[in-house]
């Protein structure tokens, strides 16, 4: 975090004035065009000021440091999930473009999601980006400044606009909850809506905690997370958000031994490791949820697992395993798959 310089410097100060000044001068201008009363033009000049309140901001992302003068106001988002940390926040008004979605938007965000320019169906071109003309472009995975492709954050900052990627890809290798509420935080602060970000990490904490307390006292519940592979299974290892979200659910990812974010095991190191439990990653381009179903359904070597004889299967789509709002949302999905009963 960073501490808010002061509000009201003697530079500010003046340059409070000036903006006064300068729309006094532009309303005269413009009378005879409709131009606002004497007391709109006071009104406005105020809430200039206030929108500079804070800024500039600086902010040290992934070792890319960044001043930001004022707010962003033409953001493109590449990658679902920084898209709809937007949303939440309330800024549609800023976003100029999406690209990449990974599966069902939260529906309570699907309709603002759905009015914003889809650039692309996976991450866009640097050409395509500049034609929305951003100041900002956010990105989700480390490949939305892909340099290979010419999407380079340099690239980006050559051409005289801001990036910022997700913090789950700044290099730390282990993602936590409190990586989604510092990078809610940050974009507050990068936008001005600190007080809307506290908000809403509060809310989040509150969804979190819920379904936490009603999983509490219930026993750990062995849990095996597959993303995809059939020779091996790509599984979310120790370092991953994952293995948070099922332990606040009330559940034990049987390779949080696995010392990275997400690793290959053989799958006769998930019948060691008996899982009552599969969480299955949906996302666009693995493989449906029903096929991935199928597959694991009609594996003779796991037909004596505890999860497969039960068909106890648990769908999270991969956008509510990464550092974003949907976090939150997915250890309530969870805790209900790892422990209906305490639901009801």
């Amino acid at each position: 975090m960073h501490d808010r310089p002061p509000l009201f410097t003697p530079a500010r100060k003046r340059e409070a004035r000036r903006t006064a000044a300068a729309a006094l001068a532009l309303c005269t201008a413009l009378l005879a065009a409709g131009c606002g009363s004497s007391q709109d033009t006071a009104q406005n000049a105020k809430a200039t000021a206030s929108q500079a309140a804070g800024f500039p901001v600086t902010i040290d992302n992934c070792g890319v440091k960044t001043t930001f003068d004022k707010p962003p106001s033409r953001v493109v988002t590449i990658h679902q999930h920084p898209a709809e940390l937007m949303l939440s926040l309330g800024l549609k008004d800023r976003m100029a473009g999406t690209a990449f979605p990974d599966s069902a938007v939260l529906p309570e965000l699907a309709k603002d999601y759905a009015s914003i320019p889809e650039l692309a169906k996976k991450e866009p071109s640097f050409e395509t980006v500049l034609d929305k003309e951003p100041d900002l472009v956010y990105g989700g995975y480390g490949s939305a400044f892909d340099e290979k492709e010419g999407r380079s954050r340099k690239a980006f900052q050559d051409a005289g606009i801001h990036t910022h990627l997700n913090r789950e890809y700044c290099g730390k290798k282990r993602v936590t909850m409190d990586d989604t509420y510092e990078e809610i935080r940050t974009i507050g602060m990068i936008f001005g809506v600190s007080d809307r970000a506290d908000r809403l990490v509060s809310d989040l904490k509150a969804r979190v905690d819920k379904a936490a307390k009603t999983v509490a006292d219930d026993p750990d519940v062995p849990v095996f997370v597959y993303d995809s592979g059939d020779k091996t299974a790509f599984t979310a290892g120790g370092k991953s958000l994952g293995t948070e979200l099922i332990q606040l659910a009330g559940g034990r990812n049987v390779f949080a031994d696995l010392d990275d974010v997400f690793g290959d095991v053989s799958w006769e190191q998930v019948v060691e490791r008996k899982p009552e439990v599969i969480a299955i990653y949906d996302y666009a381009g693995a493989g449906s949820i029903e096929q991935k179903k199928e597959f694991l359904l009609a594996q003779p070597a796991l037909k004596d697992l505890p999860a497969i004889k039960n068909k106890r299967f648990v769908v999270l789509p991969l956008t509510a395993t990464l550092v974003g709002v949907r976090s939150a949302y997915a250890v309530e999905d969870l805790a209900r798959g790892i422990h209906p009963k305490s639901f009801g």
